[in-house]
């Protein structure tokens, strides 16, 4: 009788879903334990819901920024001395009610996938029971919602559980007034004054979108800019757009504490001052779901954040357990979270794998306009990690731009002096998610600046300025340099 292997995935966000996927098609016997629908927080809570109400937003931001210096007139009704008014709203019932389908679309089809590849669904909370057992096999414990248990036997299992919001004590949402951002898409009407606290990736995304929106947006930011963890250059370009339309980003401005009065919001900064407004979302991190997992107890090395500690290949520090997505805290984006769960399988069942590299990802963040990067950063370059020279293009000088009423945004490409092979970039543009895919390919390929600049592109597009920056960057030499 042909052995099979047993694979037991815990958590069925992307990194779950897609090892799933890899280790059904190389023959494994896949169970995936899943307590609240496969897709995870990324489908159900967090990138897919917030990707499309930011959608809405954008529309919002493209009307209200542009329809004038393109010519297009509104007709409506609004009285001739009120016409600086907006005449475009929003119903935000409507929006979080298409966010909350779509996401559970996504979520289904995802079942679909995973369940037609041959792969079992269980729903439950799963838990290692133990330390590895003599012939290398695990024992997971599933806990159903009714309290039955099941215990399954699995040669490796992969533990890809997320995280969850991390909350202040003296911040706790209560889901009405105070909101982490899972608990958004249950509001029925647009906030009128939101204080967005954390300006991080979450809060600058959901601060631009509900400010597009209609929302009277002040965002409490503990550093001296948005984005700290971001592109300087970048940041500062996103932080004049949220001032220039009418946010009120107060920087160095710890939020100590958010309490309820009536219907209001209190928020208490760490220099005593206080600010109110009607909603307050709190958006200060995550926290791995880690806890109560019987990890450490099956030989798993958690550090001091609860964080799994991972090796290149998904490895934990325990024999046949493998760990992917945010519960290891090496990059939260799903795209990571997915590799790192096909690295896993490909890695345990014997088939060719590379080492998670996280210098060739590429992320986004999705304000408006957008941030995208991929590679080496401009803080690598300023702390000497690497030897690279830099040209930055504004958008402004782009006819494409020009043509589409857009002002804001560059094109910025690292290189390596000599070799002129491009190891970094960023796109600060619309739909820079779209254009920074160029820059990932060069970076992935080590591609040099000639072969892009050389490579053909549409006149106009905003694509075009990648290869006028790499034109520069070719033709630019550092003093010394051949």
């Amino acid at each position: 009788m042909e052995y099979v292997t047993r694979i037991v995935i815990i958590g069925g966000g992307p990194g779950g879903y897609e090892a799933a996927l890899v280790a059904a098609q190389l023959g494994a016997e896949v169970t995936v334990v899943d307590r609240d629908g496969l897709g995870g927080a990324s489908v159900l809570t967090d990138c897919v819901p917030s990707k499309t109400l930011i959608a809405t937003a954008e529309v919002m931001t493209t009307f209200d920024s542009s329809y004038e210096e393109l010519g297009i007139i509104v007709a409506d009704d609004t009285p001739h001395i009120e016409q600086a008014a907006r005449v475009v709203g929003v119903d935000l019932g409507k929006v979080n009610r298409r966010v909350k389908r779509l996401a559970l679309a996504q979520s289904h089809d995802i079942t679909a996938s995973v369940t037609r590849a041959g792969a079992r669904v269980l729903r439950g909370r799963g838990r290692l029971e133990g330390m590895q057992a003599l012939d290398g096999s695990r024992k997971v414990v599933v806990q159903a919602a009714d309290g039955t248990e099941e215990t399954l036997t699995a040669d490796a299992v992969l533990i890809a559980t997320g995280g969850h919001p991390r909350e202040l004590a003296d911040a706790r949402p209560d889901g009405e007034r105070i909101l982490n951002w899972t608990q958004v898409y249950d509001l029925n009407e647009l906030p009128e004054e939101l204080i967005v606290v954390g300006s991080g990736v979450t809060g600058a995304e959901f601060a631009g979108a509900y400010q597009a929106l209609g929302s009277k947006v002040t965002l409490v930011s503990s550093r001296d800019r948005v984005l700290p963890g971001e592109d300087p250059d970048a940041a500062v370009v996103l932080e004049d757009v949220f001032r220039r339309r009418g946010m009120n980003v107060m920087a160095r401005s710890r939020a100590q504490s958010a309490k309820r009065v009536g219907d209001r919001v209190e928020v208490t900064l760490a220099d005593g001052r206080v600010i109110t407004g009607s909603h307050c979302l709190m958006a200060v991190g995550a926290v791995p779901n880690s806890a109560g997992m019987g990890l450490e107890e099956a030989g798993v090395r958690l550090r001091d954040s609860g964080h799994i500690w991972t090796d290149r290949v998904s490895r934990t520090s325990a024999p046949g357990v493998y760990a992917a997505g945010d519960v290891t805290g090496v990059f939260a984006l799903a795209s990571v979270a997915a590799m790192q769960g096909r690295i896993a399988m490909y890695h345990f069942l014997g088939d060719a794998v590379a080492p998670l590299n996280l210098k060739t990802v590429s992320s986004n963040v999705f304000t408006d306009p957008e941030i995208a990067t991929v590679g080496y950063t401009q803080a690598d370059v300023d702390a000497g990690k690497i030897d690279a020279r830099v040209v930055k293009l504004p958008l402004l000088r782009n006819p494409r731009a020009k043509m589409q009423g857009i002002r804001d945004g560059f094109v910025k490409i690292f290189c390596r002096p000599g070799t002129e092979i491009v190891v970094g970039g960023v796109v600060v543009a619309p739909r820079a998610s779209e254009l920074i895919h160029p820059i990932s390919l060069a970076v992935d390929n080590n591609l040099t600046v000639e072969q892009i600049a050389n490579a053909f592109t549409v006149y106009p597009s905003l694509s075009g300025s990648i290869a006028e920056v790499a034109r520069q960057l070719h033709t630019r030499k550092m003093p010394g340099e051949a």
